[in-house]
């Protein structure tokens, strides 16, 4: 019993393990604050992302017309456009399912264990 219960604990842990993304890092030059994006290079990010279908129509039903858009970001400060532009490119387009996927299957496989350990469920 004993075995099988430490069996199925390194199954699980070498599942998890092998979850985990593999992560190449590099060294990145540094720059000075401000001067490696503009204004004009963020506003341009910023109305390429607007003009995707998807954006596009969500910000028109919740009752944005284009002009809206364009006086608000007129009025926005170079810092606020700045961090606009960086978390557009941070954001994915279907969100990351992967993570959601991983933890139903860790809690299946912590529910499968139980029963083994339980004895409702055998191996025959």
């Amino acid at each position: 019993m004993v075995k099988k219960c430490v069996l199925w604990y390194l199954v699980f842990t070498m599942f998890v393990i092998g979850m985990v993304p593999r992560v190449e890092a590099g060294f990145v030059a540094s720059e000075p604050v401000g001067s490696s994006t503009t204004r004009g290079a963020d506003l341009e990010r910023i109305r390429t992302v607007l003009e995707l279908k998807a954006v596009h129509q969500r910000l028109h039903d919740l009752g944005f017309t284009a002009d809206e858009i364009a006086v608000r970001l007129a009025d926005m400060s170079d810092e606020q456009i700045h961090r606009l532009a960086q978390r557009l490119d941070e954001m994915r387009a279907g969100g990351d399912g992967g993570v959601v996927i991983g933890v139903i299957v860790a809690i299946l496989l912590v529910w499968i264990i139980y029963l083994f350990v339980t004895g409702r469920l055998s191996v025959k």
